[in-house]
């Protein structure tokens, strides 16, 4: 049987057409009107769906319309030449980290700002979304002692935007973390106690769950699965089809983004194994606390 591969690559160059489109003021019949098309093949090429108006005479095309700078243009194409390669592949979408200079283009700052269910089990490392600036440069020299300082700010600012999913009011976040996560040592004590501090105030949130893991939890299942995020979206407006959900998982030299039902189904499972035998939301921020 052929697989078409991932879908998340055609979201990704979707989603940022739309805002592109949408930042220009253009409307969908507008647009399609430029490319001798409907604005329903719009709607579906902005969601995803189709990738048949994607060549790069079409999108530099649009891009003009748009009035898209030159490095947001080079991301369009790039993205664009991933959705190509991708349709010859099946499985999830791979990400190397060597591959980001050619796109400057975080997938996860757009998923997190279109979902409208977030749920994570983090392990060792707490997830960006979590992180106060202070813990995330300390991961980013450990990552790369020899980073450029500059290079280091840039990650923690990407890091900051995808922390700004937790404002949005329609975005539900769900999140376990293994006691070793919060006892595990970046930066420094003085880092440390500001950071679990800063995790207590996030469960205050009224569209958040933040839940420990204590090492003497029952379940096990989460030292198989290792530390992963499940995405799950709300009806496309367009087409009223429903967005698959998706998993990542973040490598140490890049990122997966798993779509197969089978794959996602097997993590959903897990996910309610680790809800089942963590900790309550006050029980978590009581140890939150007294470690801080």
């Amino acid at each position: 049987m052929r697989r078409e591969g991932s879908s998340l690559a055609k979201r990704a160059l979707g989603r940022q057409l739309g805002s592109f489109r949408k930042r220009a003021e253009v409307s969908q019949n507008q647009a399609g009107g430029v490319l001798g098309v409907s604005a329903q093949t719009i709607g579906r090429l902005e969601e995803g769906v189709t990738a048949r108006v994607a060549s790069d005479l079409h999108l530099n095309t649009l891009c003009d319309r748009y009035r898209v700078g030159d490095a947001d243009r080079r991301v369009i194409l790039a993205l664009a030449r991933e959705v190509r390669f991708i349709a010859k592949c099946g499985g999830g979408w791979w990400r190397p980290d060597l591959d980001r200079d050619t796109h400057d283009f975080d997938p996860r700052v757009v998923l997190d700002h279109a979902a409208i269910l977030l749920t994570a089990w983090a392990t060792l490392l707490l997830p960006p979304i979590l992180r106060t600036s202070d813990y995330s440069r300390a991961v980013a020299w450990t990552r790369s002692p020899h980073m450029p300082t500059d290079q280091v700010e840039e990650s923690i600012d990407a890091a900051a935007k995808q922390q700004r999913a937790l404002d949005d009011s329609n975005l539900a976040v769900e999140i376990i973390i293994s006691e070793a996560a919060i006892r595990e040592e970046w930066g420094g004590p003085g880092v440390m106690a500001e950071q679990r501090r800063h995790l207590a105030e996030i469960s205050h949130l009224p569209n958040v769950s933040l839940r420990v893991m204590p090492f003497n939890g029952r379940s096990r299942i989460g030292a198989l699965t290792g530390p992963f995020t499940l995405l799950e979206f709300p009806i496309l407006p367009s087409t009223r089809l429903n967005e698959p959900p998706l998993v990542h998982i973040t490598e140490y030299v890049g990122n997966l983004y798993l779509e197969r039902s089978g794959e996602v189904d097997h993590y959903r499972t897990a996910l309610a194994e680790l809800q089942r035998t963590a900790l309550s939301e006050s029980a978590s921020r009581t140890m939150l606390l007294e470690t801080a």
